[in-house]
């Protein structure tokens, strides 16, 4: 989406200078653009011009055609905000306080208040008016707002049983949000969130600690069914829940298998990738996950809950708590292992980013998370030699997500033209339609074309690798190669959740998110709640895991050969 406060970016898209009326939104929000990028170095320097050059924008937008154009396009409508606050700015230089003031209070009354507080603050051409009243005023406005978001009140620190109004609070807080926000209602039509709420109220009153309080939130929580809504208790509770052994494990054919032993220690006590846990702290292994992990796991399709359950939670507990293993290998020999779940030295870890060449000249590059630019600049630094492989594979098996545009850039390497991403969709909530009898308005916005990252694309055949934990941004890599038509998806349907949450902070030093954005593939098919499918299915077999061999990785390069 378009929508930001600060400084924009260079337009790439070249218009007229508008002599006729907008013919688009997008022409319209380009030209305002374009305008602003033009007045600020001018007003920054005192010039007028710069101020008639913004005066002559909200004209602009005060015409008929501009006006209608806007009701049917978030990002030009709020583009009168931003204007306020450069004339703000701009008068501010100059001299004109009461201008400068009139403005401020104009974008405290119309604009996104916990938004532009922050810029307010900080902005230096403001420095010389924070003491004058029509500052404090204006800025007093805006903190009146942005309190009703997001008010320190509830942002209690932690403390192990924190009383039982914060308990209320809490529940309260990630009610309402859920209920304002959550855009997921239709995929759980059986809940009824008003009836949980008051079920959830009695319990959350009698627990008897904190960490009672955020499980019984995460119990809640997964009620929803969705990867993208989440509790995460406080940072202060990570050694009571979340310590485990370096194994990595999973569900492969109905057994429970060690995936990984990533550290050496553990090597030499005999454990290794293959084995089957029959059991954990003498309760069997499926029953043990599915009491003591899986209620607590937020997840939007049965893929990710088996993820979450067998691989990601399934040995986390207290970190001075050893955690007892019945394991069983190939042979059937059995042994048993009381595994402490801290204090190993050089754990392997996984790397972000990492480039092999397999037989046939094939390029092997695994991107395992997409979580800031920097894979973008490791990609582009291995392009030359890249370039002279035979085919390409993009392995996002362990890929869990990130910032959706990091893979884009990636994928505006494979080619020399615009693609589409996906298409978002979310609720406009207006209390006036609400009492007007209209409780739900959508907005959608249509997918965006995502140009080409550079003059030379990559041009040899690609297969990208997926698996259930191929996850939200990397999801979205997905459904945009897919619409690309550059190569197969082989491997496992991912684990159908993406979005964009809407964090807030909960008594005692914990968290939540709602997701508050519906994404589908430009035509409006769905994959959240379903998981992107493979074009190629190729799952991991338990003979597989034990002999070591890359069965989805065999299937890519027989499909580049």
């Amino acid at each position: 989406m378009r929508f930001f406060i600060g400084a924009v970016a260079a337009l790439t898209a070249s218009l007229p200078a508008l002599a006729q009326k907008p013919a688009t939104a997008s022409q319209a929000f380009e030209h305002v653009q374009r305008t602003r990028d033009q007045a600020r170095p001018l007003w920054k320097q005192g010039q007028e011009k710069g101020i008639q050059m913004l005066e002559e924008v909200l004209r602009f937008l005060d015409d008929p055609t501009v006006l209608d154009l806007a009701q049917g396009d978030f990002s030009l409508r709020t583009r009168r905000q931003n204007v306020y606050y450069d004339l703000a700015a701009a008068h501010a230089v100059a001299g004109r306080k009461q201008e400068a003031f009139g403005y401020l209070q104009r974008l405290a009354g119309e604009g996104s208040p916990g938004a532009y507080l922050p810029f307010v603050e900080k902005e230096p051409a403001f420095d010389g008016l924070r003491q004058e009243a029509g500052y404090r005023r204006a800025l007093a406005t805006l903190k009146t707002w942005g309190r009703v978001w997001a008010s320190p009140a509830l942002e209690t620190p932690y403390r192990d049983n924190i009383s039982a109004a914060e308990k209320i609070a809490g529940l309260s807080r990630f009610w309402a949000e859920v209920k304002f926000n959550f855009v997921y209602f239709d995929r759980v039509p059986d809940l009824d969130w008003d009836r949980l709420y008051l079920e959830y109220l009695s319990g959350v009153t009698q627990t008897a600690s904190t960490k009672d309080y955020y499980r019984l939130l995460q119990e809640l929580c997964a009620r929803l069914k969705d990867g993208h809504t989440n509790v995460d208790p406080p940072k202060e509770l990570a050694d009571q829940l979340y310590r485990k052994p370096p194994l990595r494990t999973g569900l492969v054919e109905g057994k429970v298998l060690i995936l990984e032993v990533l550290s050496q220690t553990l090597s030499e006590q005999g454990l290794q990738a293959g084995q089957e846990i029959l059991s954990i702290d003498g309760i069997p292994v499926q029953q043990y996950a599915q009491q003591q992990v899986a209620p607590y796991a937020s997840s939007s399709t049965p893929q990710d809950l088996e993820l979450r359950t067998y691989t990601y939670g399934l040995l986390n507990g207290p970190a001075k708590q050893p955690v007892w293993l019945a394991i069983e290998d190939a042979k059937g020999d059995r042994l048993e292992k009381n595994l402490p779940r801290e204090g190993y030295q050089a754990v392997r870890g996984l790397p972000r980013f990492e480039v092999k060449t397999l037989p046939g000249n094939v390029a092997h590059v695994a991107l395992n998370d997409f979580s800031d630019h920097g894979q973008v600049k490791l990609f582009e630094a291995a392009l030359e030699s890249l370039a002279r492989s035979a085919a390409l594979i993009l392995d996002l098996r362990r890929n869990g997500g990130g910032d959706s545009s990091v893979g884009y850039r990636i994928l505006g390497h494979l080619t020399d033209r615009p693609f589409l991403t996906s298409r978002e969709r979310m609720r406009n909530y207006v209390p006036t339609l609400r009492a007007q009898g209209l409780d739900l308005e959508w907005r959608t916005d249509p997918a965006e074309a995502f140009p080409p990252s550079g003059k030379t694309p990559y041009t040899k055949p690609v297969a990208v690798l997926i698996s259930a934990a191929t996850f939200s941004a990397a999801e979205d890599f997905c459904v945009a190669f897919d619409g690309m038509k550059r190569g197969k998806m082989i491997g496992e349907p991912t684990g159908g959740s993406t979005g964009q949450p809407l964090f807030f902070r909960l008594p005692g030093g914990g968290s939540a998110r709602v997701c508050t954005k519906r994404d589908t593939y430009p035509d409006g098919r769905e994959f959240v709640g379903v998981g992107v499918q493979p074009d190629i299915l190729a799952r991991p077999t338990v003979q597989d895991v034990r002999a070591g061999r890359d069965r989805v990785l065999e299937a890519a390069l027989r499909y580049l050969q």
